[in-house]
């Protein structure tokens, strides 16, 4: 009876050690509780900045003699500024064709008051302007009928040109240095001479004339149709 009570202490003490210091029953492996990840940080992405576009409004063209004449006076309300193919660059009109204020001429019984007559068109532009034939003609010689006297300057030029409208000729005036020779065919667009103011006391400028062929000063038309005058 001893022995079999001894046996069940022993057996209990053993069941006791199996059991842990002080657990008062099995291990249990401890558990780690679960936390959430923190969500990745995205670093923040500052845009572009796109520099503001400047706004350019368009404006008009300003046209400006490169070496303008303190002589130029302008007998014309007409401010525009005009190109041709007869001359390079962009330039004014000094005196129309027909009646005007201006002192160069003698009265006219055609014009009011003390007005002469004008017979041609000057386009005021600096001296050594080149001077271009606006159309295809033949230069015709000095001795011609009809030929520009010394008002015109020391070169005047003429061209005879025939066209859809007929024959006609040009006057230039107030040139200087040619580059063409009596007798000889020009094509349009070619130079043919430079500004001056030779035999002109009111500054360097072109002066433009169309009269019948042959015909002189008396005789001469309104040249703005051939001139081609854009402005």
């Amino acid at each position: 009876m001893l022995r079999t009570t001894l046996a069940a202490l022993v057996l209990a003490g053993l069941a006791l050690g199996a059991g842990g210091c002080g657990s008062g029953g099995p291990l249990v492996a401890p558990t780690r509780t679960a936390t959430s990840a923190a969500p990745p940080v995205t670093p923040a992405v500052t845009p572009p900045v796109t520099p503001p576009v400047a706004t350019v409004t368009p404006t008009a063209t300003a046209h400006r003699e490169t070496d303008p004449d303190p002589r130029w006076r302008f007998y014309t309300a007409d401010h525009r500024w005009y190109t041709s193919p007869w001359f390079v660059g962009s330039h004014r009109i000094m005196i129309g064709f027909g009646c005007n204020g201006s002192p160069w001429y003698d009265h006219d019984p055609r014009c009011p008051g003390t007005e002469g007559f004008h017979h041609g068109i000057d386009v005021a532009m600096p001296c050594g302007t080149p001077i271009r034939a606006g159309r295809a003609g033949t230069v015709l010689p000095t001795s011609a009928p009809g030929a520009p006297g010394p008002a015109y300057g020391v070169h005047p030029l003429r061209l005879r040109i025939i066209d859809s409208a007929g024959a006609y000729d040009v006057v230039i005036g107030h040139a200087r240095r040619l580059f063409v020779r009596p007798g000889e065919r020009v094509a349009a667009g070619r130079r043919i001479a430079l500004a001056s103011d030779s035999g002109a006391p009111d500054g360097c400028h072109l002066h433009f004339e169309v009269r019948p062929p042959g015909g002189s000063y008396t005789s001469a038309i309104d040249p703005v149709r051939w001139l081609d005058l854009t402005g």
